[in-house]
C-alpha cells in the first residue's frame, strides 16, 4: 500500500469517526423542530453590551476558538426514521454578522451552512441567537459569556474561567452534554397538565419577518424595594404586573365573557436538580388569575402569584412534571411510530391545546454573575424570547449589577400590554427608560 493511499484512508476514517459522534435531541428539544414553519422558528437571543466598540474580526476569531468547546452547539440537525438528532457540523462558519433590525428571525435548517446559531455585532453589543433545540438560556448564556471572555482575552484583558466562563483547554464534561430530564424523571405519578382555555391577546398581525421589540431599562434596587413592599420577590412582582396588564387588556376589549389570564413561565431545573447540562433543562409553570371569580386588586394578584410559586415551584412537583414529559420517550408505541406521524400529532396538540394554555410568556434569567476580572468591561445583558408561535407578546427579564432589562417581543402591531405593564411600574414609583425598534411610541 502506498504512503499517499494510507494517508487518504486515515483521513476517511477520521471523517467517519467525526460523523459517528451524534446527539439525541433532549426531551424539550424534540418539540421545537416539529413547530418549525417557513415564518417561525424557536429562536432566542442573548446580548452583552460592552464598554468599547466591538471589533468584528477579533470577534470572529474568538467565536472560532470558543465553539470547539461547545460540541452540542457546533452541530446540524438531521432526520432519522423515528427521531431527529444532532450531528457535528464541520462546515465553514458560523460567521459573525452586522446586527439587523428584527432579531430572532426564522432559522431554516439548511441555511447558514446548516448552523443553528448566529452571532451579531452592533456598536458595543454582541448578540448570540440559538435555535431552542440546542439548549435553553442557561446553556446559551454559558456560550455567550465564554465567547465574551475569549474576545476580551484577545484584546489583552485575560479572563480566568469561572461560573459561566468555561476553560477552552478543558475537555467537555459528559454531564454538559446529557439529557438531564431522563436522569430525574423518577416520580411514581404523572400529574396532568392545565387544559383550560385562556384569554388570548388579539391584534393586527405584523408582516412576515417583522418582530416588534420594546425594552424597559430599570434599577434592580428600585424594583426590589417595590417588590418587598408587596411582600414578593422580583419575579413574583413582575409576574403580577404582567397578569395585571393582561387583565387590563381583556377588560378594555369587547368580549362576551371573561377568560382566565395565564402566563407560561419556564423554570430552570438546575436550581433543584444538580446538573451541568448545557442543553435544555427547563419546565413550565402557569401562574394565573381567573377574573370570572371577581375583580382582583393588584395586591390580591401579587398574593395569588406568591402563593402559586410557593406551592408549585419545589423539587417534588417539578419532578412529577419532568416524569409526565418523559413518559412519551418511555412509551414503546410512541418510540416506534415514524417521525412524520409524531410531527403531525405533536403539531396538532400544540396548536389546539398547548399554545392556548397561556396568554403570554415570561422568563426571568435572574441576576447574572461574571468573573470579577470581566466586570469592568461589561455594561449590561439583554435577553429576547423571540418570535411567539401565535399572535401575542413574550416577556424576558435579566439583570446585571443594578441594571434590570425587561424585553417584550411581539408579532402584533398593538402595544397595549406593554403600555399597561410599564405604566404600572411607573405608578409604583419605578423609573423606566424605554428602547424600541418600533417607529412610534408605546
Amino acid at each position: 500500500m502506498s504512503k499517499h493511499h494510507s494517508k487518504r484512508q486515515l483521513h476517511k476514517s477520521a471523517l467517519r469517526a467525526k460523523k459517528d459522534i451524534w446527539y439525541k435531541l433532549d426531551l424539550s428539544a424534540t418539540v421545537y423542530p416539529t413547530l418549525q414553519r417557513r415564518d417561525f422558528s424557536s429562536v432566542y437571543r442573548l446580548s452583552v453590551t460592552l464598554r468599547e466598540t466591538v471589533d468584528p474580526e477579533l470577534l470572529q476569531q474568538a467565536l472560532d476558538m470558543t465553539l470547539t468547546r461547545f460540541p452540542t452547539y457546533k452541530v446540524t440537525i438531521r432526520k432519522g426514521l423515528f427521531w431527529r438528532y444532532l450531528e457535528p457540523n464541520n462546515r465553514p462558519g458560523p460567521f459573525v454578522q452586522k446586527d439587523i433590525k428584527n432579531p430572532c428571525m426564522p432559522m431554516h435548517f439548511k441555511s447558514n451552512n446548516r448552523y443553528l446559531i448566529r452571532v451579531y455585532y452592533y456598536g458595543r453589543r454582541i448578540s448570540f441567537e440559538a435555535h431552542h433545540c440546542l439548549g435553553d438560556g442557561t446553556g446559551g448564556m454559558c456560550l455567550l459569556q465564554t465567547l465574551t471572555a475569549v474576545y476580551l482575552g484577545l484584546q489583552g484583558h485575560p479572563i480566568p474561567p469561572s461560573g459561566f466562563v468555561l476553560d477552552l483547554n478543558e475537555t467537555p464534561d459528559p454531564e454538559e452534554l446529557e439529557d438531564a430530564y431522563m436522569r430525574y424523571a423518577t416520580a411514581k405519578v404523572k400529574p396532568p397538565r392545565p387544559a383550560a382555555k385562556t384569554y388570548r391577546v388579539r391584534g393586527t398581525k405584523e408582516p412576515f419577518y417583522t418582530l416588534n421589540i420594546v425594552d424597559g431599562i430599570l434599577s434592580v434596587k428600585e424594583v426590589m424595594a417595590v417588590a418587598k413592599k408587596y411582600g414578593a420577590t422580583i419575579t413574583e412582582y413582575l409576574n403580577a404586573v404582567l397578569l395585571y396588564a393582561l387583565l387590563q387588556k381583556q377588560t378594555n376589549e369587547f368580549h362576551l365573557k371573561y377568560k382566565p389570564v395565564r402566563i407560561a413561565m419556564p423554570v430552570n431545573l438546575r436550581r433543584f436538580f444538580p446538573s451541568k447540562t448545557l442543553r435544555n433543562f427547563i419546565t413550565m409553570v402557569y401562574p394565573f388569575i381567573d377574573p370570572r371569580l371577581g375583580e382582583y386588586s393588584f395586591e390580591e394578584i401579587v398574593t395569588e402569584v406568591h402563593n402559586y410559586m410557593r406551592y408549585y415551584i419545589n423539587r417534588k412537583f417539578l419532578c412529577g412534571d419532568i416524569t409526565t414529559n418523559a413518559a412519551t420517550k418511555h412509551n414503546f408505541l410512541i418510540r416506534v411510530v415514524p417521525l412524520f406521524i409524531k410531527d403531525f400529532v405533536v403539531r396538532t396538540f400544540y396548536t389546539r391545546v398547548q399554545d392556548k394554555n397561556s396568554s403570554a410568556g415570561l422568563t426571568n434569567m435572574g441576576a447574572l454573575r461574571v468573573p470579577e476580572e470581566m466586570k469592568p468591561y461589561i455594561e449590561r445583558f439583554d435577553i429576547c424570547m423571540g418570535q411567539p408561535f401565535s399572535s401575542r407578546t413574550n416577556c424576558a427579564i435579566i439583570s446585571f449589577e443594578d441594571i434590570l432589562t425587561i424585553n417584550f417581543a411581539s408579532s402584533i402591531a398593538e402595544a397595549d400590554v406593554e403600555r399597561y405593564f410599564f405604566r404600572k411600574l411607573v405608578q409604583d414609583g419605578i423609573h423606566v427608560k424605554i428602547e424600541s425598534n418600533r417607529t412610534g411610541t408605546i
